[in-house]
């Protein structure tokens, strides 16, 4: 075992209090009972106010230790005492000493799984005990263990400690009552011895002794009944507000969820309804029937890059929530860089100049590359504005770099290429550095952001397996840093041509079984199919698309579905004609993040919506062929 996990020192007589409510909370952490977090405190209690009485104080020390079938708690009393003369007797119960010390350790020993002690006269005293952790608990190791230690040395002591140091104080002053009268007791049994005179009235004198003993006996008991009382008492008032506290948390997270819900619709409907302008305002003008050719090209190709902007809208949402599938390819950093200062020209305006600084030597990644350009946009918006529209904005990137430690999480030696975005803007105060990562958040007046975008370099990075940091100083600027694994010139993989990009997406008749709930997507679903050239035949589930196909597919060369519908899905109903019908194909269309994350665990074709007429018409001429359609059914089989 590696010593010590955590350690504190017994200085004081309130230390004990200390060291007894830290260890409480180590063992709640490590999943001990009730019963077992007090057993070990107050088996640490006991050892630390021996250290403290007797050897004027001590180091506590905690660590884990791998027993068979699990892990045990350990804790470590250390003192630099006179040491204990007498601990064989101690061990075996036939010492008793004025302080207590005996009981303190044999009460100890018998509460504890492991329990073994050292001593060396005028060398100290080691004490080491420990309590196996509960059946069935998780294994702390590494990084948790180091977030557990951390989470405990960072407690505060409570209140209630004010309570137990006094009780603590009115058992010692009462042990040292019984033990001056004791001594009292002894000198005057040595008079009698050496006088050998009023032995009958020094009896009496004794017994009188003895009853003052027995009544301070019943005088001390009564006061530790009435200390327990009022020490469970404390521990229900805690009880209770620890659950009114805990249902006070829970009101607050309600309230942050329901508050960034409204940031989130507010910021993606501001800028949904910007692009939803665009496209109405464009087909308004490709409905004029005297409009040039021209112009009508030019609405025609607003209209489509304003739904590929849409459609990165949506995927940088799932980005944010890191349940988008990234489709990862192998790129040179530096020249991507070069084509995104460009475009960003556009986006930080006139005043504000961008700069690139390339790397020595390449710096391929394998990462996705639209994530990768939407988080250097969502970076040098930032930028831009923190730099109020004017300023210099560097974009630099390092081959071979070492990723360093990043908000507690360890680093890597890589190599690593390192993409750093430097702006000269107004900087991030030190107080809200912390949070600018966190969904939702943003400094930004309501409207001009949803605080997604640094959401999704965050998330990005992580996906892509590596990590983000940021540095800025007020008045001086901020720098964004992207670190991403590199790869060999040999990972990249020469392009491969579709061997059906050169062909039309045109069928030949064939007959397609389209499954779709939603009425209009299901018409216009049609009508491309039909323009495509095949003979599609829609039902509006899948319990309906099964009877039609029977048990023989009834003619149809395909089968293209939603997945999200009510009733049996889209991904079941696949599954079901794999078993049915293997030699028929399906498609599968969603626009959903949970379907979308998992496209590769169902092992059928999946188009991401929205869709466009050549993307479905190239994968149903790769599943279909260019074959004759096939024969219908005989009738019997009907």
């Amino acid at each position: 075992m590696r010593w010590p996990l955590l350690s504190s020192l017994v200085e004081h007589e309130d230390d004990i209090i200390a060291v007894r409510q830290r260890v409480r909370g180590l063992a709640e952490r490590l999943g001990f009972g009730v019963q077992d977090q007090t057993r070990i405190a107050t088996a640490l209690s006991e050892i630390a106010r021996n250290a403290y009485g007797y050897a004027g104080g001590g180091r506590v020390e905690y660590g884990l230790d791998a027993v068979e079938g699990g892990q045990i708690l350990l804790i470590r009393v250390r003192d630099a005492g006179p040491g204990i003369p007498h601990l064989d007797a101690i061990l075996e119960g036939r010492y008793r000493s004025t302080t207590g010390l005996g009981i303190g350790i044999t009460g100890s020993r018998r509460l504890m799984n492991r329990f073994e002690i050292e001593s060396v006269v005028d060398h100290g005293t080691v004490v080491t005990f420990g309590m196996r952790l509960p059946f069935g608990s998780e294994t702390f190791s590494g990084r948790r263990l180091t977030t557990l230690a951390d989470d405990v040395a960072r407690a505060r002591t409570d209140e209630p400690a004010t309570a137990m140091r006094e009780q603590n104080r009115e058992l010692l002053r009462s042990l040292a009552e019984l033990a001056e009268r004791e001594e009292e007791a002894q000198r005057l049994n040595r008079e009698l011895s050496d006088t050998n005179r009023g032995v009958v009235a020094l009896h009496a004198e004794l017994e009188a002794q003895a009853a003052l003993l027995r009544e301070a006996g019943a005088l001390l008991e009564s006061q530790v009944a009435a200390r327990t009382a009022e020490l469970a008492a404390a521990n229900a008032r805690l009880l209770a507000e620890a659950a009114e506290r805990e249902r006070m948390e829970q009101d607050l997270r309600q309230s942050q969820k329901l508050e960034a819900v409204g940031q989130l619709t507010g910021g993606v409907a501001h800028d949904f309804n910007n692009l939803l302008t665009i496209i109405r305002s464009s087909v308004d003008f490709l409905r004029r029937p005297d409009l040039p050719e021209d112009r009508r090209k030019r609405y025609m190709d607003a209209v489509s890059d304003t739904v590929d902007r849409a459609a990165k809208l949506t995927g940088q949402l799932l980005a944010f929530a890191r349940r988008q599938s990234l489709k990862p390819e192998v790129f040179e950093v530096g020249a991507c860089l070069n084509g995104v200062a460009e475009m960003l020209d556009t986006i930080t305006g006139a005043r504000i100049r961008v700069r690139v600084e390339a790397s020595d030597r390449p710096a391929l990644v394998r990462a996705d590359l639209n994530q990768f350009e939407t988080a250097l946009v969502n970076i040098a918006v930032n930028a831009r504005d923190a730099m109020d529209g004017s300023g210099t904005l560097t974009m630099r990137v390092a081959a071979g770099q070492a990723m360093p430690t990043i908000r507690g999480h360890a680093g890597s030696r890589g190599p690593f290429a390192a993409v750093s975005l430097a702006d000269t803007g107004s900087g991030i105060p030190l107080d809200v550095l912390g949070r600018i990562f966190e969904p939702f958040f943003t400094t930004k007046d309501i409207g001009r952001g949803t605080g997604l975008g640094l959401s999704q370099v965050f998330g990005f990075a992580k996906q892509s397996g590596g990590d983000v940091d940021v540095t800025s100083e007020i008045g001086r600027g901020t720098t964004f840093t992207l670190y991403l694994p590199e790869v060999s010139s040999e990972a990249v993989e020469a392009a491969v041509a579709d061997p059906d990009a050169a062909l039309s997406p045109a069928g030949l008749g064939q007959r397609i079984l389209l499954v779709e709930d939603n009425l209009e997507v299901g018409a216009f679903c049609s009508q491309i199919l039909e323009d495509l050239g095949y003979a599609p035949e829609w039902v509006v589930n899948a319990e309906e698309a099964l009877a039609r196909l029977g048990t023989d597919g009834a003619g149809f060369r395909a089968v293209f579905s939603d997945v999200v519908m009510p009733g049996m899905g889209g991904i079941e109903l696949a599954k079901a004609l794999r078993l049915r019908i293997p030699a028929l194909p399906v498609v599968l269309a969603s626009g959903y993040s949970h379907v979308l994350a998992r496209e590769d665990s169902h092992g059928f074709e999946l188009l991401h919506k929205p869709y466009s007429a050549a993307q479905v018409g190239r994968v149903l001429r790769r599943i279909i062929g260019t074959a004759s359609p096939a024969p219908e059914p005989p009738e019997h089989g009907r």
